[in-house]
């Protein structure tokens, strides 16, 4: 029997273990590009900015102005920072960041995936919280498949 693979995804996050460089931290623009790449959002080499100026509002407002922006403020806060982005790029863009479980949304505001313990405005406990909480989901299938997969050759050894 042929599995549909591509649904049975329940949801994709790629995260990179980049070397943190002094260069990486010089600027504004370098941080957010090495978190992007980082977290997956953008691929290397990929030049959109779009996706770069979105994450930066997201950071902005959430780590440093403590605060879930609407997609008006993410606008206002971009056009000034980086480029003119008009509402449907930047909904295109929350959209994917929503759909790896990055982001959540409630009454027309955004806001990085709560962690399930500590300040979600401290970046520190919300990375560890998030990522530590996907790979142990993705962590505790692949350890239930390849138990049953141990039960099911134990099985077809005494055949």
């Amino acid at each position: 029997m042929e599995l549909n693979e591509a649904g049975l995804i329940e949801k994709e996050l790629t995260v990179r273990n980049l070397r943190l460089s002094k260069e990486v931290l010089e600027t504004k623009r370098s941080a957010i590009r090495w978190l992007a790449l980082s977290m997956g959002i953008i691929n290397p080499g990929e030049s959109r900015l779009g996706s770069l100026a979105v994450l930066d509002a997201m950071v902005y407002f959430q780590f440093i102005r403590k605060h879930d922006p609407s997609v008006k403020e993410m606008t206002e806060y971009i056009n000034a920072s980086w480029e003119k982005i008009n509402e449907k790029t930047l909904r295109y863009h929350l959209l994917r960041m929503k759909k790896t479980g990055l982001i959540e949304n409630s009454r027309g505001r955004f806001y990085f995936r709560p962690p399930g313990y500590g300040d979600r405005f401290d970046p520190s406990v919300w990375s560890k919280a998030v990522f530590e909480s996907f790979y142990k989901e993705v962590s505790d299938k692949i350890g239930q498949v390849i138990g049953d997969m141990k039960g099911k050759n134990a099985l077809n050894s005494r055949i």
